[in-house]
């Protein structure tokens, strides 16, 4: 008999739903909301009424009875560092992510929504996989030449994981078997070191460490960024916003579309050529170096994310990086189905589920 899973997956203006039997997709959508209705909410905590009414409506219009449902997954939050896997809900994880201790995002609200949907169907597992906040880097990884300024692990956790886990499994192998180069390339890029299932090295794709992406400027050189920051010129706010959001594509040629580019490389566009290299140049330099993180012994290095489905885009980095080890590609991300694995994996007994402990 298979189980039926309902993953949970907060967007900042939508929710997206999907109900699983064992692997399989039943039904999914995505709810989108009008953002003055949010902006009535003081904050993302207080949206947690609002979207659960959104989600039992979903449930009621495809007829499900959430007591039939044997577990819920919500999209893994901000909460402090921690090691990959399947966590159980907790009391003090809700209050960490509530109280938005680890930083304010929608994704903290995947976990209390699953939460309340597990109890309400009569106290069935609630879990959540892979949060951004994953860490397993080694500590040679987290050093930086100054003291009290080290490097995090914030990234890509769930697709990486999932991913690196699907090609294990491709390979014959478990996951914790293999060593693996993952780059997960959207918005942002994150490029992780995956060592017999633990991520050792990986860039901070939140901050914009690394690659630049679509819209992240990624690691610049140090003294002309502090020589910009202290010119007077530009507020820190404004800053950040250029190395977070306002960065690398849509920085140099005004648009986060890869699709974009590639029409204006079609109209030899000299300018949009040299940028897309660049991109990609830079995305090449990461995954050797973490080959480097993995003493050169890598099985495969993976490439995912929306990027991925451009060949274009796939070939610039591939012709710097076959060298290392075979290429496999995997377009795009599976979010939904990733969280649902994970719920799986515990529900089979293949996996135990972690505590979120202090």
């Amino acid at each position: 008999m298979a189980f039926r899973i309902l993953a949970i997956n907060p967007g900042s203006t939508s929710t997206k739903i999907a109900l699983f039997e064992d692997e399989q997709e039943k039904w999914s959508e995505t709810q989108r909301y009008d953002v003055d209705v949010l902006s009535h909410y003081a904050g993302i905590p207080a949206q947690e009424p609002f979207r659960l009414k959104e989600i039992k409506k979903t449930l009621q219009k495809h007829g499900e009875d959430i007591t039939t449902i044997d577990a819920f997954v919500g999209r893994g939050g901000l909460l402090r560092p921690i090691p990959g896997g399947t966590y159980n809900i907790s009391e003090r994880m809700l209050e960490d992510l509530r109280s938005c201790k680890y930083g304010a995002h929608a994704s903290n609200l995947g976990a209390p929504l699953a939460k309340h949907l597990a109890d309400e169907a009569g106290g069935k597992p609630a879990f959540i996989v892979d949060p951004v906040v994953v860490d397993e880097m080694i500590d040679e990884a987290r050093l930086s030449g100054l003291p009290g300024i080290d490097r995090k692990s914030i990234f890509h956790a769930l697709n990486q994981k999932a991913v690196a886990r699907r090609a294990a499994a491709e390979m014959g192998k478990k996951y914790e078997e293999v060593n693996l180069v993952v780059a997960h390339m959207g918005g942002g890029i994150s490029v992780g070191a995956h060592e017999k299932g633990r991520v050792i090295d990986v860039n901070n794709a939140l901050d914009g460490e690394g690659p630049f992406s679509p819209e992240r400027a990624g690691s610049l050189p140090a003294g002309e960024l502090v020589k910009y920051a202290f010119s007077g010129k530009i507020e820190m706010t404004e800053l950040l916003r250029k190395l977070t959001g306002k960065g690398g594509l849509v920085a140099h040629l005004g648009t986060n579309d890869l699709r974009e580019v590639e029409r204006r490389m079609d109209e030899k566009d000299k300018h949009a050529e040299l940028i897309f290299r660049a991109m990609a140049y830079q995305v090449a330099k990461e995954i050797a170096s973490r080959a480097a993180a993995l003493s050169g012994k890598v099985d495969l290095v993976v490439l995912t994310g929306g990027l991925a489905y451009s060949q274009r885009f796939i070939k610039e980095i591939e012709e710097r990086i076959s060298f290392i080890a075979p290429v496999k590609v995997y377009p795009g991300e599976d979010e939904m189905k990733a969280l649902a694995e994970g719920a799986l994996r515990v529900l089979r007994g293949e996996e135990v589920a972690r505590e979120y402990l202090d």
